[in-house]
């Protein structure tokens, strides 16, 4: 048994909150209650990763929120590791402007006395003793909700809380009563893993391969997700990302797309390693994206390190050094700051170089387009 600092016996709690069904057009966006049921079938201690000693409470179909807040504030109590995990619709408290979690029967009109307050959540956690502290939420917000949290960019609990989670917007048209993705590529990981990852690498891995709706705010937001240089490679029957990633991309969401191809190749890097074809591969994709979000200058220089790279492995008439050069050409003729086109340009010159097969006009005309960029300094 572990003791903490105080002396008293470590103790792990799990609460999972299941609050009222998000339901648009008749079509479902989450069902808690299903969610709910997924997580109950694995351990205790694959969700807290501990093996301390650990109670789990389920809340489903609660109406009265001090149940819950009663519920939240015993499992707060607990010295040791503590998940706490909520699924459900986020609605607003049109006089008091507060957001709350739809509890069953809640109503626009009964928001006040039968939704929990989110600000409760964050009160109880900020009371912990010792022991981490992780919120896993799979939400969706209401029509109500959606400008405020729009406006506030996040959904705090605790500071000294670890949050993950996914909000999907009211737009989203749902299907039927199911695990929703987030939640079930988070447990598939769990399942599926040799050894349990980080609660940062089950996030990026959910939300790259869940197929978020457009809009979904993710927390925390993907600009963190590159920090997750996971330890764990991908597993196979795993989901392709790729497909999400390049949906974001074509949506707009370019910095998503990016984050997201760059925590993959993270993966790929520490698992194949840095020369292998795979990890070029997704330098690639990583070229493609900032092509498609209009950043020549890094779709230049990822292009142009791709063939290289594949120059060392592979013959210079390969289909796939051919196709990283013509990217890196193109993206380089799209190129309006002379700095930049005058700073790739040898490195660009001298791959087309190595390519015995390609077009000599193309070699050509960018060895005369670098000649007036350089006696244009």
């Amino acid at each position: 048994m572990q003791i903490d600092g105080a002396g008293r016996q470590q103790r792990g709690h799990v609460l999972l909150i299941a609050g009222d069904a998000a339901v648009r057009r008749r079509a479902v966006q989450v069902a808690p209650s299903a969610n709910l049921a997924a997580l109950g079938v694995l351990p205790a201690s694959a969700l807290l990763n501990s093996h301390v000693p650990s109670d789990t409470t389920y809340l489903d179909g609660v109406r009265d929120p001090n149940t819950v807040l009663m519920r939240l504030r015993a499992a707060a109590a607990t010295p040791g590791p503590l998940l706490v995990y909520l699924s459900g619709r986020l609605t607003l408290d049109r006089r008091g402007h507060g957001l709350h979690l739809a509890l069953a029967g809640t109503t626009a009109s009964t928001v006040r006395y039968t939704a929990l307050p989110w600000d409760w959540l964050g009160t109880e956690l900020a009371a912990r003793p010792t022991g981490p502290t992780t919120v896993v939420l799979d939400l969706v917000a209401d029509k109500s909700a959606w400008p405020v949290l729009q406006e506030y960019g996040s959904l705090p609990a605790s500071p000294s809380a670890e949050v993950y989670g996914v909000v999907v917007p009211p737009a989203f048209a749902g299907g039927p009563q199911q695990v929703s993705a987030y939640t079930r590529h988070w447990i598939d990981q769990l399942r599926r893993s040799p050894t349990r990852p980080a609660n940062l690498q089950l996030h990026a891995f959910a939300v790259g391969a869940a197929a978020l709706p457009p809009g979904t705010l993710v927390l925390p937001a993907t600009r963190e997700l590159s920090a997750s240089a996971a330890q764990q490679a991908p597993q196979e029957q795993v989901p392709d990302p790729r497909p999400h990633i390049h949906a974001l991309a074509s949506g707009g969401r370019h910095q998503e797309a990016a984050t997201l191809a760059q925590a993959w190749e993270q993966h790929v890097l520490q698992t194949h390693g840095h020369t292998s074809p795979e990890a070029t591969h997704w330098a690639e994709i990583r070229a493609d994206l900032a092509r498609m979000a209009g950043n020549y200058r890094s779709a230049t220089q990822l292009w142009i390190n791709a063939g290289h790279t594949r120059l060392e492995h592979q013959a210079p008439d390969a289909p796939e050094v051919l196709a990283a050069a013509a990217g890196a050409l193109y993206c380089w003729t799209q190129l309006k700051d002379q700095a930049a086109a005058r700073d790739s340009g040898p490195e660009l010159v001298r791959l087309l170089r190595a390519l015995p097969s390609l077009e000599p006009r193309l070699l050509r005309l960018t060895q005369q387009r670098l000649e007036v960029l350089e006696g244009s300094r």
